[in-house]
């Protein structure tokens, strides 16, 4: 793609081997990275400053989650409800169901600039259709769906630094998409913000820079790539796995660059070439990232 200004390539910091890690999540306040392996119903945490790595089996597929105000907490995203659960305890405490009846399950979120929870749904069957949903959980605990059009599969979701633009994808119509998003909640000017149909991998999950560079996992592409926030590419990042899945900006700086990725979907001839499959990478970044936004609601009585 044209602008291209760098180039750099990622390191293996973790053989995690997970069968599809996601959500690359840096917790700025206990400078730790958190992550899930959805197949393999396991959240996980890795502290660099001693290198230590603890993880959670979760009753159900965990698609992605946010930190929360209380840092002993997370609000997850489970396959079809959303849960606070408690990182000392490990007491799970659900609060809504998603889309019950539906043959979908919860995928991609982050949270939004006011403290409120964004993520999407996808067909948890084959062929995948686009009968899932984007939805927001407020502060005061109610979901609402968002008037976005309907994915296969929920991706990419992230919020510009000023919060006034969200990203978001359906990653099987390779293209990201932009939309204007009021801190009131509306949503308007939907668009195109990049197109990815001559690019080797698909879009999966998504952060934005300091800066408002949205950086890219490609799945199938080996890559991730940063954009302008005017759509050009400045960046692309080799990473040394076929299906890198996820990102995040963390460390001291907030400019190191961590990228889940799988091992799904790929067979025994092409894991005997892709070795380190479903581990997590790092990469210099060049660009200083941005807290994780804390979900700002509370469970009851916590």
């Amino acid at each position: 793609m044209t602008g291209t200004s760098e180039n750099a390539s990622a390191t293996l910091l973790i053989d995690a081997l997970d069968t599809l890690g996601e959500c690359a999540t840096w917790c700025a306040r206990t400078g730790r990275f958190y992550w899930t392996d959805i197949v393999g119903r396991r959240l996980s945490r890795y502290d660099p400053r001693d290198g230590s790595h603890q993880t959670w089996d979760m009753p159900e597929r965990l698609g992605c989650f946010a930190l929360c105000e209380d840092e002993n907490t997370l609000l997850l995203g489970l396959a079809r409800r959303l849960a606070f659960f408690d990182l000392v305890t490990g007491q799970l405490d659900p609060v809504v169901d998603v889309e019950p009846g539906k043959t979908t399950r919860v995928n991609d979120g982050r949270c939004d600039r006011q403290g409120r929870f964004v993520f999407g749904t996808m067909d948890d069957v084959r062929p995948r259709k686009p009968v899932g949903g984007f939805y927001r959980f407020n502060r005061d605990l109610t979901l609402e769906r968002l008037p976005l059009p309907a994915p296969a599969i929920s991706n990419s979701i992230a919020f510009s630094p000023d919060g006034a633009t969200m990203y978001y994808c359906d990653t099987p119509m390779r293209a990201i998409r932009a939309c204007d998003y009021g801190a009131d909640g509306s949503i308007a000017n939907d668009r195109l913000f990049v197109d990815l149909s001559k690019e080797a991998g698909v879009p999966d999950g998504s952060t934005v820079d300091a800066d408002g560079g949205l950086w890219n996992a490609q799945w199938g592409g080996a890559c991730v790539v940063r954009y302008r926030a005017d759509g050009t590419e400045s960046t692309r990042v080799k990473i040394p796995t076929a299906q890198p899945s996820c990102v995040t900006l963390g460390g001291a700086r907030l400019d190191t660059l961590y990228v889940t990725s799988a091992r799904d979907e790929l067979d025994a001839e092409a894991l005997s070439h892709d070795t380190h499959a479903g581990g997590v990478f790092v990469a210099h970044a060049g660009h200083a990232g941005l807290a994780e936004p804390l979900f700002l609601g509370a469970r009851q009585g916590g």
